[in-house]
């Protein structure tokens, strides 16, 4: 059996409905980046920086997950926890809902919350606010949502470099490779002599150096993968 890692980014849920981070003015609904999804935006305008996130995460209740996460769920259980690792770029839990359990969220997850006092993470389904208590240390307007805004460093890094320098096979799927650290993971597993693969809708931007790419709706593409691997096409 292969070992795999699967990185993912907003391609993959885009096809569930949900909107991607940015459109195509810069903008998610219309607030600038700078607005809501950074440390200093919430500094300054708490309300507006909870309000966004409670809006995301409400909407999570009406999405569910498409046959490329079942696709990849069905894989997991294919190859074995010891032969595959899930990274995605994306908040929402659809990986989860699918049935992905080897899974790191390098970009944090909406349903969660963090307290900016003792540092501790709980899941957080509801709307949060300033007066949300901290279940640990019970503190209030000590809580943000569990997101890593621009500025701030992504999450599990050294697990991920860990399983990059011993998979051989890494997959980027409905990524557009602008974005780092993420955009330069195919570079650090081929390195190390995985072979890497694209699915992707349309060609990233560094699609060339891939050893592999198929394109096309990530609900057609990931699921042929799939079926690939289990044929033994990887090895």
């Amino acid at each position: 059996m292969p070992k795999i890692v699967i990185l993912t980014g907003a391609g993959i849920s885009a096809e569930s409905g949900l909107k991607t981070f940015r459109d195509n003015n810069g903008l998610w609904e219309n607030h600038r980046v700078e607005e809501v999804a950074t440390p200093e935006a919430f500094a300054a305008n708490p309300d507006l920086v909870y309000r966004f996130y409670n809006l995301r995460r409400a909407s999570l209740a009406e999405t569910r997950p498409n046959s490329a996460h079942a696709a990849l769920a069905e894989l997991e259980q294919h190859l074995g926890s010891e032969d595959f690792l899930l990274v995605t770029q994306n908040v929402d839990n659809l990986h989860e809902q699918a049935g992905s359990q080897r899974l790191l969220h390098m970009h944090g997850e909406l349903t969660k919350a963090r307290c900016t006092a003792c540092q501790s993470v709980h899941e957080w389904p509801n709307p949060l606010d300033a007066t949300s208590r901290c279940p640990a240390c019970h503190n209030t307007a000590s809580l943000r949502p569990h997101i890593v805004w621009f500025g701030e460093m992504p999450l599990y890094m050294s697990e991920i470099y860990q399983a990059l320098a011993e998979c051989d096979v890494f997959v980027s799927v409905g990524t557009s490779g602008n974005v780092y650290p993420a955009a330069g993971f195919y570079q650090e597993a081929k390195a190390f002599g995985a072979r890497t693969i694209e699915l992707n809708l349309e060609p990233s931007a560094n699609a060339r150096d891939f050893d592999e790419g198929h394109y096309g709706p990530a609900t057609k593409v990931v699921p042929e993968f799939v079926a690939k691997v289990k044929t033994g096409a990887y090895g």
